[in-house]
């Protein structure tokens, strides 16, 4: 790691905490006018999962900012698809390999050409690649226009879903070179198209080098995070620490010093020039939201141990399947594990932060409700028994 340059600004960590607060859109007043597409912009990369509970967590990333936008809306925010004879509309928005699988505003095409570039230089691959397959599925993308895997010829060979198809291991390889691109998902199925078909021609290009790249991303991340250290910004865009000491100079991110951290911090020199002011968001989060993508830096601003357990044993999970952080006062003040039963929101494990957290909780817990379309809210299991008749009285409150 390189030495960092002399801090200009020293920040307590509740400053910290603020910033990185505003800068992930979630204090003070959003920009409503940019809607969805004003969201990904702002953050730079919205991450994909194929997890399903109350809603999939590209859609929850908006809903935790702006509110209750309609799920149709965001789809269309997202993925613009031209209309049937009408020349191909100009795309919002691609899908690659970022933080993890992301949607990313169009015009940073250009600078993941250094990802693409090692894709094709250093492959590493757990799929064999039929002779001809790569060239077939390129030319029936040429002649046929946009398709999914299936229409390809088939995502996997059996029901196993890491055994692929050589279609699908074709495509997927396209995708990573960049010769294709995903601009669509169609039932959570990607839509796969010619990035010279796709991609407009201005941003269609891998021109700039390797620091180029490098330097915007890291500039991205520190813009999206406020204020960061070394590891939450290479984390941001899953860039290695020493390509973010090559460029962090001249990303235009300044040193500072915050309180409690240990480590050298970099911050966003407009988020340094105006105070932090406004009304906090109120809201679940996704476990995929960028505001908690790093676990060490979740645990260093908010004291809060976040950990997905989807993958976890059952009899291990300590708070839920999918469990979903609850944000209110610029602090994270408990879990929610939903599920849904028809038109009931279940709350089937609820942990909270003290009775403190009980009118907030249950305000979040009755805005995703109506959101989902909800009409009522069912709490199953609350961690601290006395606070379980609380929040029941604070939800008929509020649902009254």
């Amino acid at each position: 790691m390189t030495s960092a340059p002399r801090p200009t600004t020293d920040l307590s960590a509740a400053d910290a905490r603020r910033i990185a607060l505003r800068a992930q859109g979630f204090l003070g007043a959003p920009d409503r006018r940019g809607g969805v597409r004003g969201v990904l912009r702002h953050l730079g990369a919205v991450q994909l999962d194929t997890i399903s509970v109350l809603a999939r967590s590209h859609e929850l990333i908006p809903y935790a900012r702006l509110g209750a936008v309609p799920r149709k809306t965001v789809e269309d925010a997202y993925w613009t698809a031209a209309p049937i004879g009408a020349p191909p509309a100009q795309p919002h928005a691609f899908e690659y390999w970022s933080h993890a699988a992301c949607i990313l505003p169009v015009e940073e095409w250009p600078h993941f050409a250094f990802r693409r570039r090692a894709y094709r230089s250093r492959p590493h691959w757990n799929h064999d690649l039929p002779d001809g397959t790569y060239d077939q599925v390129i030319k029936q993308l040429q002649t046929e226009g946009p398709l999914t895997s299936t229409e390809l010829g088939g995502a996997k060979r059996t029901s196993e879903w890491w055994d692929w198809s050589g279609a699908k291991v074709a495509v997927e390889r396209a995708l990573m070179y960049g010769e294709v691109v995903c601009v669509e998902r169609r039932g959570w199925k990607r839509v796969y198209d010619l990035a010279e078909r796709a991609i407009p021609q201005s941003l269609l290009h891998d021109e700039l080098d390797d620091t180029e790249c490098l330097r915007r991303l890291v500039n991205l991340a520190g813009v999206s995070l406020g204020v960061g250290t070394r590891a939450d910004i290479a984390d941001y865009h899953r860039l290695k620490g020493e390509q973010v000491d090559a460029v962090i100079a001249d990303s235009g991110l300044v040193p500072v010093t915050v309180e409690g951290w240990g480590k050298p911090a970099w911050a966003d020199p407009a988020a340094l020039e105006t105070p932090v002011r406004g009304r906090h968001r109120t809201t679940l989060l996704s476990p995929f939201d960028s505001l908690i993508w790093e676990r060490a830096r979740t645990e260093r601003i908010f004291g809060f141990t976040h950990r997905l357990e989807a993958y976890v044993p059952k009899p291990k999970r300590i708070y839920g399947y999918f469990a979903m952080p609850v944000l209110a006062g610029g602090r994270l003040v408990g879990r929610v594990d939903p599920a849904r039963e028809g038109r009931t929101l279940v709350a089937k494990q609820v942990t909270l932060d003290g009775v403190k957290a009980v009118p907030s909780v249950a305000q979040a817990l009755v805005e995703a409700a109506s959101w989902v379309d909800c009409t009522d809210v069912r709490v199953e299991r609350v961690d601290a028994p006395e606070l379980r008749a609380p929040l029941a009285r604070e939800l008929v409150r509020l649902l009254a």
